[in-house]
């Protein structure tokens, strides 16, 4: 006890001095950023105004941040790497484990009908859509890229680009030619693949760094073809008047037609939301499904071999041309299917939804949840998208930071402290453990503590 009490002891003159240089480091970055802000008065001149208050709350945010950490945080992770691995997970994790995926499957399958009895018809809209509809919609990009990523290894940054594809591949047929969205939706995803492949193809030989530059590239280009090619695109104006799904032919209008008229309902928006609702689950989990067979099948076994080790897979005879493009094309056609429902959903799209920054969070939430893990791809999209949604509604922090504080603006902010801290606390994501795709006798879960970067 003597011998160890020492180790345990908090040095708070280091953790004090640790905590003011950060305040410091914060401050200067921060005084640029935030503590001058400039604005236009009635006479059109440019004024320069300071904001030392919310200045100085979020440098002691972040300087407390940092002194929490050296006093609390520190300790409890060097305990944590001196723990013993388990052998066999605890009871509560095999119960949570055994029951989460049918509890979270009945709970989405009954969301919209809990969320109208909380909150009524007219509260229900925003929760449904702005919540439901837009948390799915970045699940299955998640799921998407992360066969790409998660499962074949391969950092690809301009995922947002087969997004696109799928978009205005809809828009475009829909309005040119139009064609319903049950048949234009498997058509955005073959197309969506094709350009996947496309992708593929000059990537073969690349790996690491040089991948993550060319994808990006990819989406750039796209995304400036989007913008140039005015005659096909419209540029920055965008397409606007795209066709809605409708319910088996019922357009969801106050027509005589119309679903509310057909089925004796009072007309409200209401019902074409929760469509909408249904209609993005049941491609989600049917992303989840197709996923976790093909895991199972040769195809999916060699992603993962080409994940751990190329030059391995090549000596076992893999060939790992096809593995790539066939991850290329898998994710890419996903990310159609979601592009092509966010198209019909929006009824317009423009470049300006198709940016850096949509690949840029798609891929911070296959990383943050767990890459591998479609559970974890979940719980981070929930986390991260329903975050920002919140925030909106985030009215009563203006009393605290002014009447200018806009929390919003701040939420890229929150997703670099929330990936720093989820690469502190775990480094593998949320869900950290490989369930093995082939199993002997018996299936064990392989934890992150046994599993070397890159070696199993």
């Amino acid at each position: 006890m003597a011998d160890g009490a020492p180790a345990n002891r908090v040095d708070w003159a280091r953790a004090l001095r640790d905590a003011g240089f950060t305040a410091l480091i914060a401050f200067g970055l921060f005084l640029p950023l935030i503590g001058f802000k400039t604005i236009t008065d009635i006479r059109n001149n440019l004024i320069l105004t300071t904001r030392w208050p919310l200045l100085f709350a979020i440098v002691a945010i972040v300087g407390g941040g940092r002194l929490a950490y050296s006093l609390v945080a520190e300790p409890w992770l060097k305990q944590r790497t001196l723990r013993p691995v388990a052998a066999a997970p605890s009871p509560w994790r095999a119960i949570v484990g055994k029951w989460f995926v049918p509890f979270a499957i009945g709970f989405v399958i009954a969301y919209p009908a809990i969320v109208i009895a909380a909150t009524g018809f007219r509260g229900a809209l925003k929760w449904i859509d702005n919540f439901g509809i837009q948390i799915l919609i970045y699940v299955m990009l998640g799921w998407g890229l992360n066969i790409v990523v998660g499962l074949a290894g391969l950092l690809d940054l301009g995922y947002v680009a087969f997004y696109a594809v799928g978009a205005y591949s809809y828009a475009l047929l829909a309005k040119s030619f139009g064609f319903s969205f049950w048949i234009l939706l498997p058509l955005a995803g073959i197309l969506s693949s094709f350009w996947g492949i496309l992708l593929g193809f000059p990537v073969l030989r690349l790996r690491g760094d040089y991948l993550a530059i060319v994808t990006l590239a990819f989406g750039e280009m796209i995304r400036l073809i989007l913008i140039n090619w005015v005659d096909l695109t419209n540029g920055y104006a965008g397409i606007s008047g795209i066709p809605r799904p409708t319910f088996f032919g019922i357009p969801f209008n106050a027509d005589d037609n119309g679903f509310a008229a057909v089925f004796g309902l009072e007309f409200s928006p209401i019902y074409r939301t929760i469509f909408l609702y249904y209609l993005i689950l049941a491609l989600a989990l049917l992303t989840a499904f197709v996923t976790v067979r093909l895991r199972r099948l040769p195809v999916g076994r060699a992603w993962e071999a080409l994940r751990e080790d190329e030059t391995a897979c090549r000596s076992l005879g893999i060939n790992t041309t096809n593995t790539k493009l066939t991850a290329f094309a898998m994710g890419a056609m996903f990310a159609g299917f979601a592009g092509s429902f966010f198209a019909a959903r929006q009824g317009f799209i423009s470049p300006e939804s198709f940016t850096f920054l949509e690949s840029a969070t798609i891929l911070s939430i296959v990383v943050l949840g767990g890459m591998g893990s479609q559970i974890g791809v979940a719980i981070a999209a929930i986390v991260m998208i329903g975050g920002t949604e919140i925030m909106r509604d985030l009215d009563f922090l203006k009393q605290i930071f002014g009447p200018t504080f806009d929390p919003t603006q701040y939420r890229m902010l929150l997703f670099g402290f929330a990936m720093v801290l989820i690469m502190i606390w775990r480094p593998r994501g949320l869900i950290s453990t490989r369930e093995p795709s082939v199993f002997l006798k018996e299936r064990k879960s392989i934890s992150a503590d046994l599993i070397g970067e890159g070696h199993g």
